[in-house]
């Protein structure tokens, strides 16, 4: 049996504070009944005795505690699943928003989930293809994998993350794969261009979509990466999909985490983020990954603005210490016209070792990797030494490291945001730009790799 009380004595903003309550449980759904009908929604942030704090769901405009009732539900909010919900774009509380009917549920889900036992987990070490060759080929992403993306204010992460959607597959062909893409906190015009980049480009077919604007409430925005990761969790666990979750963008959603911690009075830790985002962030990073005897698979790509560039910032901070490498994006590439403006050099996939050599890219992957890094390294600071002393002051191979760098990044990095390589594409481009150098200088790569690709290379590059 519900139970109703209208003992709501405060309200202070998004918080509402009713008593003499009992049997209330943390998390649990409440409806607010004002007499004209209306009815808002919210949930219980904290039970002290019989006291229980509400965060209302939609704004306190209006409210009249006075006349209302609080109606507690006995259950958490819970997400509406089916496979019916691929092509199908929703808001952060899990109502479609496209026109189309509601979701004929399988069954109805707990958005909160479970954490997975880590004695079940299993160690990701299969390849995702994302047609970009700075991740592909040097930051490689594995199924099962947290690998986030820091960007910054003004570059192009939302192009980046309609890309990774639109072009991601697994290698296989009996593998069943789909985007779960979660967008918090964006503008109308952002939310317009991924339904219309995905739409157009047929990716909306194999995508579920929830998507949270700026001017809808923080709460919700806090509910948005919960839903997309319970939609996951079920297309992947339950019918064993190979599914990829892009979250957009975690900074907004831990401003909202801000809001509603400043709203509630707690004192703050850093930068005045509350002292538990670290384990809030972790609840949502540490959903992706593979169990044992099953064939799903989750794997996450959250996308992260660093507030002034700062990569010490709590966000970026924090979600380093959660998840297995970074991928960066450089302001300097972007302004130089390179996209996507991926730098490779810090950035770094922790798992990168498990998902490549032969039988699942190619068995020169590994060498050719860490000598295109090398190079690149070399090649950066040679040009840099000649801004600084003129190009008279460089060797002669020091001008070829220097002319690498320049083709590297013209070539292998700045491919844009509509080509899709192949990772054989990848790994050849990898092999022509190496010729660039003499081949007495490749000191990571055999000699029996030396000689089946970087000859046939060296040759290609001649015709």
């Amino acid at each position: 049996m519900l139970k109703e009380y209208k003992t709501i004595r405060e309200v202070v903003g998004p918080l509402m504070l009713v008593d003499r309550v009992s049997g209330v449980s943390y998390n649990e759904l409440v409806e607010i009944q004002q007499e004209n009908g209306d009815v808002r929604r919210g949930k219980v942030l904290e039970v002290n005795g019989d006291r229980a704090l509400v965060q209302l769901f939609e704004g306190t405009q209006g409210l009249k505690i006075s006349t209302a009732k609080a109606r507690f539900l006995g259950r958490s909010l819970e997400l509406a699943v089916s496979e019916d919900m691929l092509g199908r774009v929703f808001n952060g509380m899990g109502e479609p928003i496209d026109g189309g009917a509601p979701v004929i549920a399988d069954e109805r889900l707990d958005i909160n989930g479970q954490p997975i036992n880590p004695y079940a987990r299993d160690y990701p070490n299969e390849f995702i293809q994302t047609g970009i060759s700075a991740i592909d080929g040097l930051n490689t992403l594995v199924r099962g994998q947290k690998l986030p993306v820091f960007s910054a204010s003004g570059l192009p992460h939302a192009q980046l993350a309609a890309q990774i959607a639109r072009q991601a597959r697994v290698l296989g062909d009996d593998e069943k794969f789909a985007v779960v893409f979660g967008a918090i906190g964006i503008t109308y015009e952002e939310a317009d261009f991924f339904i219309k980049d995905f739409n157009k480009t047929g990716a909306i077919e194999r995508t579920v979509m929830f998507i949270n604007l700026a001017n809808d409430p923080a709460i919700e925005r806090i509910s948005t990466p919960r839903m997309a990761l319970t939609a996951a969790e079920y297309l992947a666990f339950e019918k064993g999909m190979q599914v990829l979750v892009i979250l957009t963008d975690i900074t907004n959603y831990a401003e909202a985490l801000r809001e509603t911690s400043a709203a509630r009075k707690e004192v703050p830790g850093r930068r005045g983020y509350p002292g538990y985002m670290y384990t809030d962030l972790a609840q949502i990073y540490e959903r992706a990954g593979r169990i044992h005897g099953l064939k799903g698979s989750i794997t996450q790509i959250p996308i992260l603005s660093m507030p002034e560039d700062d990569k010490t910032h709590p966000i970026p901070d924090l979600t380093g210490y959660i998840t297995e490498g970074q991928i960066i994006l450089s302001r300097e590439l972007y302004k130089r016209g390179y996209n996507p403006p991926i730098d490779v050099l810090p950035s770094l996939s922790r798992l990168k070792d498990k998902g490549i050599g032969d039988g699942k890219t190619r068995e020169d992957h590994a060498s050719t990797m860490n000598q295109l890094f090398s190079a690149y390294a070399q090649g950066k600071e040679a040009k840099e030494l000649s801004a600084i002393l003129g190009e008279a002051a460089l060797s002669d191979t020091d001008k070829l490291y220097a002319k690498f760098a320049e083709e590297f990044e013209k070539r292998y990095i700045a491919q844009g945001f509509t080509t899709n390589r192949t990772i054989q594409e990848t790994l050849d481009l990898g092999w022509e730009l190496l010729t660039i150098l003499p081949r007495s200088e490749l000191k990571r790569i055999s000699e029996k790799m030396l000689d089946e690709y970087y000859d046939a290379a060296a040759l290609k590059r001649e015709l």
